[in-house]
């Protein structure tokens, strides 16, 4: 009886953790079809410009100091250079791939398209490395900052101030549980979470520019400074353009935005192949959030520059990482403080959301396709579980500092955005549109160069990142060699012929020949039937159906499969097959002439000459190599029962 309840508590468990899983129906034995996966209504496009907004919008409580340590008495002026950038450059950038990718792959999957085979996987391999630390670093440095907002706050400094690493860990742990809860929960705690943040800010805003105006003389001071530092408006331009990139982080949200695209409601008339009303919210999305976010950056840069102090924006200044959270304590009272503090706090602990959202919508649709992540990838809870435990390692090895992890979250950010610009650069170009053209490679070559002096200046952030990738191809390469004899097709198509092939040898005894393509002359098929009936004892009124497979990207995983059927030189039936595996496509062949007739197929090879591990790393790569053993061993771990399994003759 304990063994039954345990045994139901473990399928509950595990039904649970699997929620979601479409496609698990397609691997288990003896099935061919597989359920339709349900559509997904979606939210409308500003509760999900909520979600990406915890990551953008959260940005506020470290941007204003980062501006003002990188930039002096330059930073609204810098600032302003930041927003240009944003609304001329990286909003019509990603208002296009919108257009272009309306799935959430974002400009990966257009830059997947123009490379094939190998080469295309691994660039997207370096992609994906990218985009985990930039997603990942979110997570964490957001937690980590929201605990340097908890433990600064004045009234909970002494009890704290040694306790960062634990604060951060815990509100990394509870935002997984979220997810873990459900998404839809994900996104209504975003929405209550970026109204009243950007409500407090509001309210931040205008108390800090009522004090402005009503102390005339802090503009002045800081004019004659300024002008006094820099001289004139040509000189401060070009300093705020060498101190962009350090004012990166105020591009982050772009990415997410994208991400989380397939959440957004579309219109009743959406297809998959055209969800045009998603793609009209989404840039709705990008738009309004980017519009929220440049009114906020050039209104708190302005205030926190003039108001403020330059020394309490270093480290160890009550401004430091919290400039905002300065003016509210200064000139709202500890009470408006406080309830500021918690707002931010709890807006930088969900930054994070957008950025696990991103990750559970950009890596399940890449890895398990490649073959490089278990079949349980593609559900949403392991996979939360697994990101949860990488953030909390991340968070441990930075020690739960947001100073150490911004150039990493950097070259994160601007190494998406810089691709994102290349691809609809191409896009255009393809598109045949000139002036798009132009303009958009304008902006890749700016994004290009923010990219390689943030390398320069701060390169921790290219080795984290490159530790990402070097993780990932690891993980992935080792799935992939984990997953090798397994049945990779799923479906199996013949053209009329092809049945005609088979219902017509069903009726004596199923033989099929594997035959690699020559010449495909007269000569090729007699010498091949000669040599196998002399090789294997083959009576000679058996008469066979010849199959060839052609390799087309080896470096595919998964792939449907189409069978056609032609007779050659008026005598040979011959079905031939395009795959990226030819052991996987021959046995899927074998276990659906199976299904299909109810008889068992035979099957005839030929030895492969060379060395054993030589073939296998050419069917590891190449879909080629010691065929026999290979269909053989994908054939025993698709069909346990030895009594059903196609039989496969060597000679």
């Amino acid at each position: 009886m304990a063994a039954t309840d345990h045994d139901a508590r473990t399928s509950r468990l595990r039904g649970w953790m699997l929620e979601g899983l479409s496609d698990m129906a397609k691997h288990q034995q003896g099935q061919r079809a597989v359920e339709p996966e349900p559509v997904h209504k979606g939210q409308r496009w500003w509760r999900v410009m909520c979600l990406t907004g915890v990551d953008y919008f959260s940005t506020l409580g470290y941007q204003p100091g980062i501006a003002a340590l990188a930039a002096g008495l330059l930073s609204p002026v810098a600032t302003v250079v930041l927003v240009i950038v944003t609304l001329a450059g990286a909003l019509p950038v990603y208002r296009r791939v919108a257009e272009e990718s309306p799935h959430g792959e974002g400009s990966i999957a257009m830059l997947e398209r123009l490379l094939s085979f190998w080469k295309g996987k691994l660039f997207v391999l370096t992609l994906l490395g990218f985009a985990a630390t930039d997603f990942l670093i979110t997570i964490t440095l957001s937690a980590a900052d929201a605990s340097t907002h908890l433990v600064e706050n004045p009234h909970l400094t002494a009890t704290l101030h040694d306790k960062q690493m634990l604060i951060t860990l815990i509100l990394v742990a509870l935002l997984g549980a979220v997810f873990l809860k459900g998404f839809l929960e994900a996104i209504g705690v975003a929405v209550v979470l970026v109204a009243v943040y950007l409500g407090l800010n509001t309210v931040v805003v205008i108390t800090g520019l009522w004090h402005v105006m009503s102390a005339g003389h802090v503009v002045t001071d800081w004019s004659n400074a300024l002008t006094a530092e820099h001289g004139n408006i040509f000189a401060m331009i070009g300093v705020s353009l060498l101190v962009f990139p350090k004012l990166a982080l105020g591009l982050s949200g772009f990415e997410t935005g994208v991400a989380v695209m397939p959440h957004v409601e579309g219109d009743a008339t959406d297809t998959e192949e055209k969800p045009t009303g998603r793609i009209r919210g989404t840039k709705k999305l990008l738009t309004t959030a980017a519009v929220i976010m440049s009114v906020f950056l050039i209104a708190t840069s302005f205030i926190t520059t003039v108001l403020i102090p330059e020394k309490e924006f270093e480290s160890g200044g009550q401004a430091n990482g919290r400039a905002l959270a300065y003016l509210a304590h200064e000139y709202l009272g500890n009470a408006f403080g406080t309830v500021y503090d918690v707002s931010t706090i709890a807006i930088l602990w969900f930054a994070g959301a957008s950025a696990m959202a991103g990750l559970l919508n950009l890596m399940p649709r890449y890895l398990p396709r490649y073959g490089m992540a278990p079949h349980w990838a593609r559900a949403v809870r392991p996979m939360v579980i697994v990101f949860t435990l990488v953030a909390f390692l991340v968070t441990w090895i930075f020690n739960a500092d947001v100073d150490a992890q911004g150039g990493a979250y950097a070259t994160g950010v601007l190494v998406l955005m810089s691709s994102a610009a290349i691809a609809v650069t191409i896009a255009a170009r393809k598109a045949r549109q000139r002036n798009w053209t132009i303009g958009f490679g304008v902006v890749s070559a700016v994004l290009l160069y923010v990219t390689v002096v943030n390398v320069i200046e701060r390169p921790d952030g290219v080795k984290i990142g490159a530790c990402f990738i070097a993780g990932i191809m690891l993980v992935s390469f080792l799935s992939r060699l984990a997953r090798a004899f397994e049945l990779r097709v799923t479906s199996v198509t013949l053209d009329d012929m092809a049945q005609r092939f088979v219902r017509d040898i069903a009726s004596r005894r199923i033989r099929f020949i594997a035959n690699e393509p020559d010449n495909r002359d007269k000569a090729e098929y007699r010498d091949k039937i000669e040599q196998i009936r002399h090789d294997n004892d083959v009576p000679s009124p058996e008469d066979f159906v010849f199959v060839e497979v052609t390799v087309l990207d080896p470096s595919e995983f998964e792939s449907g499969l189409t069978v056609r059927g032609e007779v050659l030189h008026n005598r040979y039936r011959v079905l031939t097959l395009e795959s990226s595996s030819v052991p996987n496509a021959l046995a899927a062949l074998l276990l659906d002439v199976r299904d299909t007739t109810g008889c068992t197929p035979h099957i005839y090879f030929e030895w492969t000459e060379g060395n054993p591990f030589t073939n296998f790393l050419r069917f590891f790569l190449f879909g080629q190599g010691e065929v026999a053993p290979v269909t053989r061993e994908v054939l025993r771990e698709a069909e346990p029962d030895r009594d059903r399994r196609p039989r496969i003759h060597v000679g």
